[in-house]
């Protein structure tokens, strides 16, 4: 037995003379960044720890620094070269001096990081397969295609045990606006080696019947971030970026942007969220056309209106030139009679006068010159009369040129609105139900009725579903109510 003594000072003397001694330079240790705090002085303390592999059981652990001046330097260096934030949860590569204080134990002062080391070979390969396929000019085609307005024919790419596909499936026929979606899923591996390959066959059979999808879905659930290393292939980003269909991916990370999420038209986080994305364009294609039909009926309504209301204007219009038109000439035709009257009455009163005068004057004049003035007088009667048959005459074709020209303004104007008519007898049709069936629409029908609500029917009924090309005929087993 060591009968020597020493005092807790001396013991950690020795022990940090030990340390300088076979510690005498800068040594690069392996480790993870368990917490990390940056005070006002721009000092950076670590606490680093090695797990135990496989597991979180912590087998070692140690505080570390590093100074301001240094970390300067390194915090911008490391985050340019990896395009990571440096932070707690980051395994590096750190060059460090060894130290060991009486007080405050041991420690370690980082003096270089190498950040080669936490970029890896995955993440190397990953900027390397993007780096690739913008070299080669794929990168951005599949985001360049146009998503239909309503994508409801949909390709699945998942394994079929996959939770995230089942989640999928039940979000999207279930969804509370019964909008129809016709999917057929693709099964592939979804993790490890056969993953990339797998995704590529269902890939080259979904080409096989483009015509019959809108888009494809890559979809899985979550796992851990090994897992998605299968994703980060240059093969595979390659399919996905060139494929002629939208890709739609749902892998199932929040965080974590695997190749083909980078290179697919529209990435989002989860399967369910591929769902509401789905549902969310219907949604919104199917508001609009209720706001357009409404606004198109209303237009249609104020266009009928507006008509009625121009034609029975210019009918009572018409009305009114008529009947002023015939009162004037009336009133003309009764002014000019009177004024004939009166002339005629005044000359015949002026000649029965003179011939007084002349009977008179000439009571005892010969036969000869009486039978001379009755010529005279029936020949004045006969011009006279004559005036007066010209007179009525020229005034009733006057009448009848007037009568012609407002029959040809009456059809002129009948013919016009019959045109309006037929516009909008086009537009009408236009929204005729069997149109809209030509768009991928159904009509569901009961008895001949059109079903609008669930209200209408109870289980047991028979449906009859109209599509654009035949009917088919269910039985109702389960009603959903609206939530």
């Amino acid at each position: 037995m060591n009968d020597q003594q020493l005092t807790l000072s001396e013991l950690q003397g020795q022990v940090k003379r030990s340390l300088e001694e076979t510690f005498s330079g800068p040594i690069w240790v392996i480790a993870e960044i368990s917490e990390m705090t940056v005070n006002r002085s721009g000092h950076c303390y670590l606490d680093l720890v090695e797990t135990e592999q496989g597991t979180d059981t912590v087998i070692a652990r140690c505080r570390a620094t590093i100074w301001s001046y240094t970390f300067r330097m390194l915090r911008p260096y490391f985050e340019t070269t990896t395009g990571q934030t440096f932070a707690q949860g980051l395994k590096v590569l750190l060059q460090a001096k060894v130290e060991y204080h009486e007080v405050y134990g041991f420690s370690l002062n980082i003096r270089d990081i190498d950040p080669v080391y936490t970029l890896g070979d995955l993440a190397r390969q990953r900027r390397e397969i993007i780096r690739r396929l913008q070299e080669d000019g794929v990168f951005e085609m599949n985001k360049e295609l146009e998503l239909p307005l309503v994508p409801q024919r949909i390709a699945v790419i998942s394994s079929p045990t996959a939770a995230g596909l089942q989640d999928f499936l039940d979000q999207l026929h279930n969804n509370p606006h019964r909008f129809v979606f016709y999917t057929k899923l693709f099964p592939a591996v979804m993790q490890g080696n056969e993953a990339p390959r797998s995704i590529m066959d269902a890939l080259e059979l979904i080409y096989h019947y483009e015509e019959w999808f809108d888009a494809v879905v890559i979809i899985r659930g979550g796992g851990a971030q090994l897992d998605l290393a299968c994703f980060d292939q240059y093969d595979l980003a390659s399919h996905v970026a060139q494929f002629p269909l939208p890709v739609i991916t749902g892998i199932g990370h929040d965080k974590d942007d695997t190749v083909i999420d980078l290179v697919a038209h529209t990435r989002m986080k989860t399967p369910t969220a591929v769902a509401e994305f789905l549902i969310s364009g219907a949604l919104r294609f199917s508001q609009e056309l209720k706001e357009l039909e409404m606004h198109f009926t209303e237009l249609v309504n104020d266009q009928l209106e507006e008509n009625k209301n121009r034609l029975n204007d210019a009918a009572d219009q018409l009305n009114i030139l008529v009947n002023q038109l015939i009162v004037t000439q009336q009133n003309r035709l009764n002014i000019a009679r009177i004024q004939l009257a009166n002339r005629t009455e005044t000359f015949l009163k002026d000649q029965r006068s003179a011939l007084k005068q002349l009977v008179v004057e000439a009571k005892n004049k010969t036969n000869r010159f009486v039978i001379r003035q009755n010529h005279l007088l029936d020949h004045s009667g006969n011009k006279l009369n004559f005036i007066f048959r010209e007179q009525v005459l020229k005034n009733k074709n006057l009448l009848s040129q007037f009568q012609r020209l407002i029959k040809i303004r009456s059809i002129d104007q009948i013919r016009n609105e019959k045109k309006n008519l037929n516009l909008i007898q086009e537009k009408l049709r236009l929204i005729d139900p069997q149109n809209i069936l030509k768009r991928g629409y159904s009509l569901t029908m009961m008895n001949g009725k059109i079903v609008k609500s669930v209200q209408q029917i109870k289980e047991g009924d028979q449906l009859e579903t109209r599509l654009i090309d035949g009917s088919l005929g269910s039985k109702v087993e389960r009603i959903a109510n609206k939530q």
